[in-house]
């Protein structure tokens, strides 16, 4: 994958998941954490299947599915614990807290954004 397809991949993951379409979002992700899998960085795969799992369980949510919400929430929180990490584009530890938050029913759904090299959040919207 070039690095012009992975970021329009990754647009395309955040622009579905900041628009509640987690299961397409999910799709997305999956395809850069498949090629993340082939190029045999365990430690990013698994941050990466954080994210995909963290988009799962808003999906649970939404569908009031708690046992889903519990299991695969859970399992998402787990994989996005620790700093952020240089090697993924999105900004990771504030998206883990809120959707902590949001899992427990205590606030809105995190949005994905790219960060940016000093770690903070960017955004492409307006």
């Amino acid at each position: 994958m070039t690095p012009a397809e992975r970021r329009a991949i990754l647009t395309r993951a955040r622009d579905l998941f900041n628009a509640g379409e987690y299961w397409h979002a999910h799709e997305a992700l999956e395809t850069v954490w498949r090629s993340i899998i082939s190029d045999g960085d365990k430690d990013a795969a698994h941050v990466w299947q954080g994210l995909i799992q963290g988009a799962a369980a808003l999906l649970h949510l939404k569908r009031g599915n708690q046992h889903g919400v519990l299991v695969v929430g859970d399992a998402a929180l787990d994989k996005l614990a620790g700093p952020q990490r240089s090697d993924i584009e999105f900004e990771t530890v504030n998206f883990r807290q809120a959707l902590e938050r949001a899992l427990a029913g205590e606030g809105n759904p995190p949005r994905l954004e790219f960060r940016r090299a000093n770690g903070k959040r960017t955004t492409d919207d307006p």
